[in-house]
C-alpha cells in the first residue's frame, strides 16, 4: 500500500542483475521507497552474476523486489492505492536478442502508455538508451530519424514530453553493472548513453467557442472570437498581480521612460474590436473579421454548431471578404454585421487624444493584446501585446521628441538584452512588410524601426524588428502640432530577453513556464519540452487562377484547422504543365507543439481535415 510509504516511491522495471536498484537504494537511503522489478523469473535472474547479492541487499533495506513483471502491463500489478509513483526507471529497454527498430519502438510506446496509468501527476519517467537510439539532437552522432527508436514520438503517444536529457553515468549509480546483451548475462557498451527524463504534458484540446460582449459607440454588442484566439482572450498577462515576463518587460519600459519624461497610464479600458468606418486606413487583408450580434445571441446553439463533426470553416470564422461563404449557421439572423479585432492600439489614438488632456512633456502609455492576420513563421505573431507610448510635439520639434524616445527605449532595453547577445538600435531602413511586427494605420508616418541585432560585431548582423517610432498628423492640421508615438512588440522583446525561442510558449497554460518567472525576474528560460517530435506533410493542389490565389488566406486556413500545431508552411514547388492552363502548388507543413505532446496520428488527422477545408474555403482542386 502506498499509504504505508509516505516517502517518495520509485519503480524500476526491466532490471537485469538489480545492480542499478541496489545503487539507487544505497544513494537514496530512507527517503525513498524502492520497488525493483524484472521480466524474468527469480530462478532465471539468480543465475546472473551479482544478482542474488543485490536482491538480498534490497530486501534487507526494506525495498520490494518483484519478478515476472511486464512493463507494458503495470496497471495489472498495482492496485489503485499502490500507484502514483514519483519516478519510473527503465534502463536500456530492449525486446531481446536481435529485435529490430520497429519492435523496440513498439515496446517504448506501450511502456509509456503503461506508465501513464500508474505515475503520479508530477512524476517522472527515466529511460536510458544507448548512443544514437533515442534519435534526438542530444545524440552524438545522431542517427537518421527512421533508423532510431524515436523516443520523443513514442512518449508523445502516451502524453509525455522530454523534460531533460543528460549523459548516463555509471559513476552516478555506484556499483551498477550493465547486463543483458542479446538476452544473455553479458555486458554491453554504455559509452555515449543518454538518460531521458519525461514528464506528463497538458492535453492537446480543441478550444470551445467564445462570445464576448463589449461597449462600442454607446451600445453593447456581442462578437464571436475566432477559435484560434479562444485561449488568448482575457489572459491577464498585464494585470497588476501578473508575474508574466511580458508584464515585467512593460514595467521596465515604463520605469525607463519615466526617468526622462512624466508617464501617464491610460486607464480607460479599450475594446478588443473596432468598427471600420472607412478612415482607419488599416489594410483589410491584415485584419481578423469577427461577426457581430446585437442583443443576446443564443449561446447554446453557437456551442452546438462548433462541436459538430462536420464543422465548416466560416462557423466561427467569417469569409475573407467579410461575407459568409456557405456557413451552416442556424441563427443567421442574429449576426448583423462585422467588427475587426484590433490590429494595434493606434486604432484608438483619436479617442485617447480627445479624452486626455495632453501636455507637451507628458507621455501617455497604453498596452494590451492586438491581433493581425499574417503568414506562419517564427517571427510573425498573430497575437501579441503591444506597448504604445504617445506624446504631442510642436511642429519643428518632432525629431527631437522621436530621438528622446529612441534613446530612452534603447537605454532601458539594451542592458536586459545584453545577456542573450542582442543589441537594440534604431534605423530608417525600409523593412520587409512581412517582418513588421506591429500594424499601423496608413496615416502614420513611420520614421524609425526599432530593431534587434544578433551580433553587433558582424558586418551583416541578423536583425529583427520589434517596434516603430513615427508621427501621426494632428487633426485639424491648423493647430500646428503632431503626435509622436513609439510602438513595441512586448512579446518579441520578452522572447529575446528571456531566451524563449517559440512565441507560442508565452501563451502556454503549463505552470512550468510561469514558475520560472514567479519572482518577476527575466532570467534565461529553460524549456520543459525538449526536442519535441515534428511531422511533415505535403499538400498539393491546382489553383484555377494563380493571380487570384492569396497565400495569406491559405496560411489563415491552416491556422484555423490546425490551431497552433503548425510551425512552418513552405512552398516546395510551383508548376504549370504545358498541356494545361492550370497552376499547381505544393506546400510542406511541419507539425510540432512547443509545450504539449503531439502525436503523429493527431498531425495526420489535422492534415486530413485541412485537405477538405482548403477545397471548400479556397476553391482549389487537390492533386
Amino acid at each position: 500500500m502506498r499509504s504505508l510509504h509516505p516517502q517518495k516511491c520509485f519503480l524500476l522495471v526491466g532490471e537485469g542483475n538489480f545492480s542499478f536498484s541496489a545503487s539507487l537504494c544505497e544513494a537514496r537511503g530512507d527517503e525513498t521507497h524502492i520497488i525493483a522489478t524484472c521480466y524474468e523469473s527469480e530462478d532465471d535472474v539468480s543465475r546472473q552474476e551479482f544478482a542474488k547479492t543485490n536482491i538480498q541487499y534490497l530486501r534487507d533495506r526494506g525495498a520490494e523486489v518483484h519478478f515476472c513483471v511486464d512493463c507494458i502491463k503495470l496497471k495489472e500489478l498495482f492496485l489503485p492505492a499502490d500507484r502514483g509513483f514519483d519516478r519510473i526507471y527503465f534502463n536500456f529497454p530492449h525486446c531481446g536478442r536481435k529485435a529490430g527498430v520497429k519492435k523496440n519502438k513498439e515496446l517504448l510506446a506501450r511502456f509509456f502508455c503503461s506508465c501513464s496509468e500508474v505515475l503520479a501527476e508530477k512524476g517522472e519517467v527515466h529511460v536510458a538508451l544507448c548512443r544514437g537510439q533515442g534519435g534526438t539532437p542530444a545524440d552524438q552522432p545522431r542517427r537518421e530519424w527512421h533508423n532510431s527508436w524515436q523516443v520523443v514520438a513514442m512518449a508523445a503517444e502516451a502524453g509525455f514530453i522530454l523534460n531533460n536529457v543528460h549523459p548516463f553515468s555509471t559513476g552516478d549509480a555506484g556499483g551498477y553493472k550493465c547486463t543483458g546483451y542479446r538476452s544473455q548475462d553479458k555486458s554491453f557498451c554504455v559509452e555515449g548513453a543518454l538518460n531521458h527524463i519525461f514528464t506528463q504534458s497538458l492535453l492537446l484540446q480543441l478550444p470551445r467557442p467564445l462570445t464576448c460582449q463589449t461597449e462600442l459607440e454607446g451600445r453593447r454588442v456581442s462578437f464571436r472570437v475566432p477559435e484560434i484566439f479562444r485561449e488568448k482572450i482575457n489572459r491577464g498577462f498585464l494585470d497588476v498581480n501578473s508575474k508574466h515576463p511580458v508584464r515585467t518587460v512593460n514595467e521596465k519600459l515604463l520605469e525607463g521612460l519615466g526617468k526622462s519624461l512624466p508617464i501617464l497610464r491610460a486607464n480607460r479600458p479599450l475594446s478588443l474590436v473596432f468598427e471600420d468606418s472607412g478612415n482607419s486606413s488599416f489594410p483589410l487583408d491584415a485584419l481578423w473579421i469577427v461577426p457581430i450580434a446585437e442583443g443576446n445571441p443564443d449561446l447554446e446553439s453557437v456551442a452546438e454548431m462548433n462541436t459538430r463533426e462536420t464543422e465548416t470553416f466560416p462557423s466561427g470564422f467569417p469569409g475573407w471578404d467579410g461575407t459568409d461563404q456557405g456557413s451552416s449557421l442556424k441563427n443567421r439572423d442574429q449576426f448583423l454585421g462585422e467588427l475587426y479585432l484590433r490590429p494595434s492600439l493606434l486604432v484608438f489614438l483619436p479617442t485617447v487624444v480627445q479624452e486626455t488632456e495632453l501636455f507637451s512633456e507628458t507621455v501617455i502609455a497604453l498596452s494590451g493584446p492586438v491581433f493581425r492576420k499574417c503568414k506562419i513563421s517564427p517571427r510573425t505573431l498573430p497575437v501579441f501585446h503591444e506597448a504604445l507610448f504617445i506624446c504631442v510635439a510642436d511642429k519643428g520639434t518632432e525629431d527631437t521628441r522621436m530621438q528622446l524616445f529612441a534613446e530612452s527605449l534603447t537605454g532601458t532595453l539594451n542592458p536586459l538584452l545584453k545577456a542573450m547577445g542582442f543589441q537594440l538600435g534604431c534605423t530608417t531602413d525600409e523593412p520587409d512588410p512581412a517582418e513588421l511586427v506591429t500594424s499601423e494605420p496608413q496615416l502614420c508616418q513611420r520614421k524609425h524601426l526599432i530593431a534587434l541585432k544578433l551580433d553587433a560585431s558582424d558586418p551583416e548582423p541578423k536583425s529583427c524588428c520589434v517596434g516603430t517610432i513615427g508621427l501621426v498628423p494632428w487633426r485639424p492640421t491648423s493647430i500646428g502640432r503632431e503626435i509622436v508615438y513609439a510602438s513595441l512588440n512586448l512579446d518579441l522583446l520578452a522572447m529575446h530577453i528571456c531566451g524563449i525561442h517559440d512565441w507560442r510558449m508565452l501563451w502556454t497554460p503549463d505552470e512550468r513556464f510561469l514558475n520560472q518567472f514567479s519572482a518577476g525576474n527575466l532570467d534565461g528560460f529553460k524549456s520543459f519540452s525538449l526536442h519535441p517530435p515534428s511531422y511533415m506533410h505535403d499538400l498539393s493542389f491546382w489553383v484555377p487562377e494563380p493571380e487570384g490565389f492569396n497565400e495569406a488566406q491559405f496560411h489563415a486556413v491552416v491556422r484555423h484547422v490546425c490551431r497552433e500545431s503548425v510551425v512552418s508552411v513552405r512552398l516546395l514547388d510551383r508548376f504549370q504543365p504545358p498541356e494545361t492552363a492550370r497552376t499547381g502548388l505544393c506546400y510542406r507543413l511541419t507539425y510540432q507543439s512547443c509545450d504539449k505532446a503531439l502525436t503523429g496520428q493527431q498531425a495526420a488527422a489535422m492534415q486530413l481535415k485541412l485537405r477538405k477545408e482548403v477545397v471548400r474555403s479556397l476553391r482549389v482542386t487537390l492533386r
